[in-house]
């Protein structure tokens, strides 16, 4: 069979990215162009900035993505983008570039979901074996489904409110830290103790997920501590919060363990390159003799060539999309 090259356009939030993935599984060229250090400024990303500065950069990534793989356009068999979920003006500037591309090369066209994007950036490190468990982690999502083949989902249960990754970001602001909050709010656990009393998360029987009583939780926790003149041990909340958000998660999978008797998880989405997240889940696996997939950090966090592996088996059906394809900012896995 003809070796399958996708040119693949990433863009739904503050990473202008872009990725030549072959077959599927085989990395040829990835660019990420982050506008990290701006939204920083105002501690936490604006759309309208980061639309505009996709615009900026798109084609200077584009140049880029090609030369470092040595290809040529014509080289190319499709082009794939992200089109849900995301900010809507910084997925429109990606959809219309990789609109734009396949018009003028005679290309056809991939639109991807984010999400399943970030389950198959697995892919690029070892092949997914099925049916699995894929627990989807990120600053919008959280989500536990069965995936019984390739585009299979069954979905056990999701957030019925705020993502973990929403929360780590509010409790980091919560406490003073700088944008991005997850990974300061994790460095800040790192010296700390796990000394306050939390509420843990829906203690029900379900595969859900709730994160807004744990956030509001520390959010007054902190008030009170100021109106009292009381100081906060910022270390042992991050920590003490960390534990409890995270157990939460591990209860769930456990459940799953249990009751599917899957031997297999993959975790995926901006969290999971949590490193206490990586440790616990490596435990849980360990205690039921199942598989574990996290992807190194590179593909943790949003890229292009996890929209690539995504795409390609939607290019093996022949699952194209037409000149309609156009942004959401709604969506999950189903």
């Amino acid at each position: 069979m003809k070796d399958v090259y996708i040119l693949a356009v990433e863009s739904s939030c503050d990473e202008t990215s872009m990725a030549i993935v072959k077959n599927g599984r085989e990395v040829i060229s990835l660019v990420i162009n982050t506008q990290m250090d701006t939204h920083a400024l105002y501690g936490g990303v604006v759309p309208e900035i980061a639309s505009r500065m996709h615009t900026e950069v798109i084609t200077l990534v584009l140049d880029e993505t090609l030369k470092k793989a040595n290809m040529k356009m014509e080289d190319i068999s499709a082009i794939a983008v992200t089109y849900k979920p995301g900010l809507t003006g910084s997925l429109i500037v990606g959809i219309e570039c990789a609109k734009t591309l396949a018009l003028i090369y005679n290309k056809p066209l991939i639109g991807v979901n984010h999400l399943i994007g970030h389950i198959y950036a697995n892919n690029l490190e070892d092949k997914m074996e099925f049916p699995l468990l894929a627990l989807i982690v990120s600053g919008g999502h959280t989500e536990l489904v069965i995936m019984n083949n390739d585009y299979e989902f069954k979905k056990l249960g999701e957030t019925l409110d705020d993502a973990i990754g929403e929360a780590y970001d509010k409790v980091a602001r919560v406490l003073g830290l700088k944008y991005p909050g997850g990974p300061n709010v994790e460095k800040l656990a790192l010296n700390g103790n796990y000394s306050y009393n939390l509420p843990k998360p829906v203690m029900d029987n379900t595969y859900n997920f709730s994160y807004s009583g744990l956030k509001s939780a520390i959010i007054n926790l902190v008030h009170n501590a100021k109106q009292r003149n009381e100081e906060i041990r910022k270390e042992d909340l991050a920590k003490s919060f960390q534990i409890v958000a995270i157990d939460e998660l591990v209860r769930k999978v456990e459940k799953a363990f249990k009751e599917t008797n899957i031997k297999r998880l993959v975790v995926a989405g901006g969290v999971s390159a949590n490193k206490y997240l990586k440790e616990e889940m490596q435990k849980l696996c360990h205690k039921y003799q199942a598989k574990l997939l996290i992807p190194r950090l590179l593909y943790c966090t949003d890229n292009a060539a996890m929209i690539g592996a995504a795409a390609y088996p939607l290019y093996l059906k022949k699952e194209f999309s037409d000149f309609k394809l156009n942004a959401s900012s709604e969506g999950s896995l189903l």
